[in-house]
């Protein structure tokens, strides 16, 4: 059976004084602190959290 491909996001900006809705999308995606990094699914789902939040968040290569 196929391993699930998953990502690997880090978050690299800071909610503060950002929109409500952006909080809630961090939160969302498992992150709230500088440079914490978590591994979601690769969903479309997922793909456009990250589209809203590109200048808050980076999918880190290994």
């Amino acid at each position: 059976m196929a391993k699930a491909k998953t990502l690997k996001i880090r978050q690299i900006g800071s909610p503060i004084r950002r929109p409500q809705k952006q909080k809630q999308i961090l939160i969302g995606l498992g992150l709230g602190r500088m440079n914490k990094v978590v591994e979601v699914m690769d969903t479309p789902e997922v793909r456009g959290a990250l589209a809203k939040l590109p200048h808050m968040v980076e999918v880190v290569t290994d």
